[in-house]
This record gives structure tokens, C-alpha cells and sequence, in this order.
């Protein structure tokens, strides 16, 4: 395995921006590319260590969906890969650093909406229902438990924030608000064909999508065009099946671990307030992160 990559710094190309794992870099007016480092968040705060191996599997995922959800797949929309070569936008020395875990996509202008879809009531969903037996403006029947699978999936938008700041549950007619009444069905609509679409393979391979976020971009003709990471246990909550029960968390495959020993970890003394700087990593969470990541994977691909 190739050493931890907590933050890249390229020279070959102008950084564009960091986000909580991606580094993304401009190449020309027309194309960026996004380097996975190894950095995790959770509560939107990211963590000092890095994970080991984690930017080269979630790339190695995104491009798994991208082909299934893309033309030579599913056809369900377009999405944002070039097909181009990473390694070919970069100096020789740096086609290290970036063999995989990049990818090069075309230059969109982003939509500020963070596009959820649930099938099952978890997380902020589930935080949520019990206060008001809806979530993101969406009546849910009574009697559901955590974990309950959702009658049908619903799509519960989220406004993007700042890095560091928390993105906010919106309702539908806020994203209409935001980005007009076509553009915000069209998201709405993709997404849940997306999110059904992933569900019903990962159920073939043994795990359970319990939601997910997609993100979106249009073209300068105005496509709509998924991009950023797909279907990672980043964006995604997953569950083995063969262990899920309504009523109780399952184990996941995700960052859940982490976010779990967070919820009992200290700083300074005091109980963690969910805001940098983050606890420090112990060993032992570092490594169980990496193994439910790693599983992940290989439960998909096998």
C-alpha cells in the first residue's frame, strides 16, 4: 500500500480548491483534476490522521458507479469523467502521486444542492421523524423505527455549506426557491432513479444502501451532469443485509465507526463538541475505519 496521503501539493498544475478529501487542481478552462487524498471528516470537521488506502478506494468505487450509472451502463445520465488519463495532465514526477486516486472530469458549474435520497430512516431522518414524523417537509407514516425501511425512497435535499460548516436539510420547494422549479424536479427525478437503480445492485452483492447524496453540475448547455464522488461510503450509509434489523443501527461499512468512537471521545478533557480541532485518531480506530472501507469494496466488485 502506498503511504498515507493527508494533503497533496502539486506543482505541475494551480489548485482550484480543497474540500474535505479532494484536492482539485484546473487543467486548462475546461477540465479539473480531483486527487482522493486520504483525509476523512466526520460532524463535517476533518480529522488530523489519515485513513490508509482510503483515496485510491473511493476513487476506485466512483469509477465502478460512474461506468454502471453512464452511457456504457445504465445510460441514466450524463456524468462528468473525461476519460482521459490522469497521469497525462501532470509532470513525470508526479504521476506517483496521483495513479489511483484521480480522476479527470470536466469543468461544470457546480449546484448548490446536496441531492439525499433515503430508503431507510437513519442519521438526521430518523432524528427528525421522531420530532415531527416527517423528514426535509415529507409526512412519514407512524410507527417506523430506527433503520425502518421507507415505503418508497424519498429525495430530502440538503443546502451545501461552507468546509467546516454543516449542510442544512431543506425542503423540496426551498431547492425550488433556489434553482427554479425545472432544474430542482430534474435533480429530484434523477436522483431517485440513481439511488433505486445503485439499492437494487448492492442488494445482489449482500448490502444495503440505506441513503446516499449525489451532486450535480450542468454544462454550458445547461446538461445536467453527475459529478463530484458517487456511492462511496462517504456519501453513502452502508449495511451488510445479512445483519440489518429494524429498530436498531446495523453495522455499517461507512464512516459510522468512527463517527460512533467520536461520540465518546474527549478533547482537552471535556467531551468533544463536534467542532476542529478533532480528537486525535487512536491506532486502532485508524485501522477498523480502513477494514470497513476495504469491505466495502470488495462485497461490491467480487
Amino acid at each position: 500500500m502506498t503511504p498515507a496521503l493527508h494533503t497533496s501539493a502539486l506543482k505541475s498544475l494551480p489548485l482550484l480548491a480543497r474540500g474535505k478529501v479532494r484536492d482539485n487542481y484546473a487543467v486548462g478552462d475546461d477540465r479539473i483534476l480531483m486527487v482522493a487524498s486520504d483525509r476523512i471528516s466526520a460532524f463535517d470537521v476533518i480529522m488530523g490522521e489519515p485513513i490508509p488506502g482510503k483515496g485510491e478506494l473511493l476513487t476506485r468505487l466512483s469509477l465502478f458507479w460512474f461506468d454502471l450509472i453512464g452511457p456504457r451502463g445504465w445510460d441514466i445520465c450524463p456524468i462528468h469523467l473525461t476519460g482521459d488519463d490522469p497521469q497525462s495532465v501532470v509532470s513525470d514526477e508526479e504521476k506517483a502521486l496521483v495513479r489511483g486516486r484521480s480522476m479527470l472530469v470536466r469543468r461544470l458549474q457546480p449546484i448548490p444542492v446536496e441531492a439525499v435520497v433515503r430508503g431507510y430512516l437513519a442519521g438526521s431522518g430518523w432524528k427528525e421523524y421522531q420530532e415531527s414524523r416527517s423528514v426535509c417537509g415529507l409526512a412519514l407514516p407512524e410507527g417506523l423505527k430506527n433503520a425502518s425501511q421507507l415505503p418508497q425512497p424519498i429525495y430530502t435535499p440538503a443546502a451545501k455549506a461552507a468546509l467546516g460548516e454543516h449542510d442544512e436539510n431543506i425542503t423540496f420547494e426551498q431547492t425550488v426557491a433556489m434553482i427554479g422549479p425545472d432544474l430542482a424536479a430534474r435533480i429530484r427525478d434523477v436522483s431517485l432513479r440513481l439511488y433505486q437503480a445503485a439499492a437494487a445492485y448492492a442488494r445482489t452483492k449482500g448490502i444495503i444502501i440505506a441513503d446516499t447524496k449525489f451532486e450535480f453540475g450542468l454544462d454550458a448547455a445547461g446538461t445536467l451532469v453527475l459529478m463530484d464522488e458517487v456511492l462511496t461510503p462517504d456519501s453513502s450509509r452502508y449495511w451488510p443485509a445479512d445483519q440489518y434489523l429494524a429498530g436498531q443501527n446495523p453495522p455499517s461499512f461507512d464512516k459510522q465507526f468512527l463517527r460512533d468512537w467520536l461520540e465518546t471521545a474527549h478533547v482537552d478533557g471535556r467531551p468533544w463538541n463536534k467542532t476542529a480541532p478533532a480528537p486525535r485518531l487512536p491506532r486502532e480506530v485508524i485501522e477498523q475505519t480502513a477494514s470497513k472501507y476495504q469491505e466495502a469494496l470488495q462485497r461490491l466488485l467480487d
